[in-house]
């Protein structure tokens, strides 16, 4: 019994870690648009670094992926003094992923969790982090396209696991992390089908929501301007005698 209540709170501790949305929190910090104005709507750090500030798009990229790696170190610290078993800090980096997702402090509107789920994956086990990693650079390096890494990182992750050091208890984790990351980007693959997608570090464009409230504001002041111009050429002519 409290086993399981050390694990409910281990898991509830790295959800709520994960909720911290860093994206929105250092464009607050350092004075930028909120990242989910612009470009995908995303708040992670590639979006971040359509806004131009690369310091930006960095500080999130750090705080997002010790959001993952916080949580699994300090289960594998303190967990086996209190009864918890080895998937155990997987777990809790899983609940910080989850919320990166759906972060409660702000609406449950999350990021893509790519670097959080980077973090997890260092701190359960650094050779399969850096593997990934390595996966990512290699695909991002070559297309261009951070949706395309993502994706084949995701896949590369429980594969790795699997490949190289076996089915573990930290294999589930890993694997729904994946199915959950691929799952989030699911816009980002119809884009690629498309050609659309935007590429590394592509100037940002207004993001949908914020592109269409704009211009509803923009026809809304050409209709104001028409109905002004319409009241005024409709005034009566006084001639002088």
């Amino acid at each position: 019994m409290q086993d399981t209540l050390f694990l409910v709170l281990a898991v509830l501790a790295g959800y709520l870690i994960g909720s911290l949305s860093f994206a929105v929190i250092v464009s607050r910090l350092m004075g930028l648009s909120d990242p989910r104005s612009y470009g995908s709507g995303n708040p992670g750090a590639t979006n971040v670094l359509r806004s131009g500030n690369k310091a930006a798009a960095i500080l999130t990229l750090v705080f997002d992926a010790l959001k993952g790696v916080i949580p699994v170190l300090l289960v594998q610290k303190y967990g086996p003094a209190h009864g918890l078993e080895e998937g155990s800090a997987a777990l809790a980096g899983l609940a910080a992923f989850i919320g990166h997702l759906y972060p409660v402090f702000f609406r449950f509107q999350g990021g893509k969790g790519v670097a959080t789920a980077a973090g997890v994956l260092l701190a359960i086990n650094p050779w399969l982090g850096l593997g990934v990693l390595a996966v990512w650079i290699a695909m991002a390096v070559v297309f261009r396209y951070s949706s395309l890494a993502s994706l084949t990182a995701a896949v590369a992750a429980p594969l790795l696991q699997m490949l190289i050091w076996g089915v573990g208890p930290e294999l589930p984790a890993i694997a729904l992390m994946s199915l959950l990351l691929i799952w989030r980007h699911a816009a980002n693959i119809k884009k690629l089908m498309a050609g659309t997608e935007s590429k590394l570090g592509q100037k940002a464009a207004p993001a949908p929501a914020a592109a269409a409230a704009k211009s509803h504001r923009h026809e809304q002041s050409r209709e104001r301007e028409r109905e002004h111009k319409h009241k005024h050429s409709h005034k009566p002519k006084h001639h002088s005698k």
